[in-house]
């Protein structure tokens, strides 16, 4: 997940630095930044846009595995759609909003992050409310490692 997350990190450091560059210049353009949770979207199958020469050819880690699974639940049960995400998006625009959320009840993870980062924390359990499934997640990690030897 590292990759997809700086990723999505640098994507909002851009616009936002985008908003602030626009607004230096103009009134008439500005920037916004959709911050989708889980869309069913086909994101969790990006790796079959990649070039064969690209594709790994050895078999994915248990860790990669894992977090492709878990990576098709969450996509694929998302309750918000991609037109509705559009539409979300369009009225967001046109009211001058600059962080356009699809899943308002997500924030709070990101509020945790930030609050950790000014109180100088270590960075909170991302399975802190629900750790069963921490703990599910790790057993699985623990026992793919142990069968790979």
């Amino acid at each position: 997940m590292g990759a997809y997350n700086v990723s999505k990190h640098a994507v909002v450091s851009l616009s936002e630095t985008l908003y602030q560059d626009l607004a230096l210049v103009t009134e008439q353009v500005h920037a916004s930044v959709l911050c989708p949770y889980f869309v069913p979207t086909g994101i969790h199958q990006s790796h079959r846009n990649r070039p064969a020469e690209l594709r790994s050819e050895g078999k994915p880690t248990p860790s990669q595995m894992i977090a492709q699974a878990m990576s098709t639940k969450a996509v694929t049960s998302g309750k918000v759609t991609a037109t509705d995400t559009a539409e979300l998006v369009y009225k967001a625009i046109e009211a001058g909003q600059f962080y356009i959320y699809t899943h308002p009840q997500a924030l709070g993870m990101v509020q945790t992050r930030l609050e950790d980062v000014v109180q100088g924390r270590n960075p909170t359990d991302p399975f802190s409310g629900k750790p069963e499934i921490g703990q599910q997640l790790r057993q699985a990690l623990r026992d793919a490692m142990e069968k790979q030897g």
